[in-house]
């Protein structure tokens, strides 16, 4: 490993631990991580706040998925190391030194790399998952869903292998930080689109 691809791999992390959510909320006198379901994401902003800084946060998310990879092709790395700074954002996110290693969930953050790395499936990816949410109006199942067409897309599409791997990993991690969302809409408890936080 060289001294660029170290230092693009800490800048990506750190990159995507910076916590918009959390910030924000807090700039309106909001800790974010005490209401609703005390996620670090756009969506626990958008029934904490309202569409307008949800929006902001769920922009500046995707924006540092999207970063963290043309930062490592700004150092001229490989499109191996681009991959893994992507994933590294969506650590960050996810597990924010910021906030005592806890953070979102990584659904924009993680749409921000596989959009970068390869837009057609970042696309289509976008478009079923919002479809999907829409239907159910269930935020979280839209977010799953889409976890797992990217993962079933990027296997049966002709991609490079370390983009396979790094998509493969984010959708599996995605799931992984949905558990409680699969909980509760399994025992329907889970929160519908629209709904406030009471």
């Amino acid at each position: 490993m060289t001294l660029t691809a170290l230092l693009a791999l800490l800048l990506s992390y750190l990159i995507g631990a910076i916590p918009a959510a959390a910030w924000l909320a807090r700039a309106r006198g909001v800790d974010i991580r005490k209401v609703g379901s005390g996620n670090s994401g756009a969506t626990n902003v958008l029934r904490s706040l309202g569409k307008g800084p949800a929006l902001l946060v769920a922009s500046f998310d995707i924006l540092k998925g999207v970063l963290a990879v043309l930062l490592a092709r700004a150092l001229g790395l490989s499109a191996e190391w681009a991959a893994l700074c992507g994933v590294l954002a969506v650590i960050g996110h996810n597990f924010s030194p910021f906030l005592a290693f806890r953070g979102g969930k990584g659904v924009a953050t993680s749409f921000g790399v596989i959009a970068i790395l390869d837009p057609v499936l970042g696309l289509t990816t976008f478009v079923l998952a919002i479809a999907c949410m829409w239907l159910t109006r269930f935020v979280s199942a839209g977010s799953i869903m889409g976890a797992f067409i990217a993962g079933a897309l990027v296997l049966v599409l002709p991609r490079p292998t370390w983009d396979r791997a790094a998509v493969l990993f984010l959708a599996a991690l995605l799931v992984w930080q949905h558990r409680e969302n699969i909980r509760k809409l399994q025992a329907g408890t889970e929160r519908r689109l629209g709904e406030k936080v009471s």
